[in-house]
Order: C-alpha cells, then sequence, then structure tokens
C-alpha cells in the first residue's frame, strides 16, 4: 500500500493540485498532476465521492488507486503532487483497466510537469 509519507493530507495541497495542476481524463479516473519543485517523494491524493458507490465501494476503490500509485512511484518525478479523483465508472472498472488509465496519464503528464519546474 502507499504508506503515510507517500499521500497528500491537506485540503489545502488538494486544491493547490487541482487548480493549477495538469489534467488528464480517462474513463475512470481524472488525474491531476502538479510538480512543486520540492526535494522530496511524489505525493498522491484520492478524491471518491459518493457519487461512486456505498462505502465498501468507495473505499475498494482507494485501494485500488492506492496499489496502483505505489507500483507508479518510481515513475514519478520526485517532488510531483498527484490528485486522483475517482469517476462513477471506477465502481465497475477492474483493476487492470483503473491501472491502465492512471498510468496512461501519469505517462503523459510526467514530461509536462518537469518541463514547466525548469
Amino acid at each position: 500500500m502507499l504508506a503515510r509519507p507517500y499521500r497528500l493530507t491537506r485540503g489545502s495541497d488538494y486544491r493547490l493540485v487541482v487548480r493549477r495542476g495538469s489534467r488528464c481524463g480517462g474513463s475512470s479516473v481524472i488525474t491531476s498532476m502538479m510538480s512543486t519543485g520540492e526535494s522530496r517523494a511524489a505525493r498522491f491524493g484520492f478524491i471518491i465521492s459518493k457519487q461512486v458507490g456505498t462505502a465498501v465501494v468507495r473505499n475498494t476503490v482507494r485501494r485500488r488507486l492506492k496499489a496502483v500509485c505505489a507500483d507508479a512511484l518510481p515513475r514519478v518525478p520526485e517532488g510531483t503532487d498527484v490528485v486522483i479523483r475517482a469517476l462513477p465508472a471506477s465502481a465497475t472498472a477492474s483493476f487492470a483497466e483503473l491501472s491502465a488509465d492512471v498510468n496512461r496519464c501519469l505517462g503523459r503528464l510526467a514530461p509536462a510537469s518537469t518541463a514547466g519546474a525548469s
């Protein structure tokens, strides 16, 4: 799973990434990414609303997304903040579909976020 140092915990950090970061949409998630320029590991945050489903479904989606991000952590540039918003379609998406959506967006956004930091 994704350890605490790799997670966004403050609401102000979430808002900053969602409002100012680069965005990529998929069929089951919307990924926002922003490079902070800080010398630290990448951090991830998750937004899973009640539109996704019941608490059991939302927690399942959150656990799957955390596992996907833990696998992707070495490929995300240092000092990057990532917020992943689950869409209602994520409730019925398989782990492979969620993984493909997130990894495609991380791959697409990573070069843009590192180019903006230089």
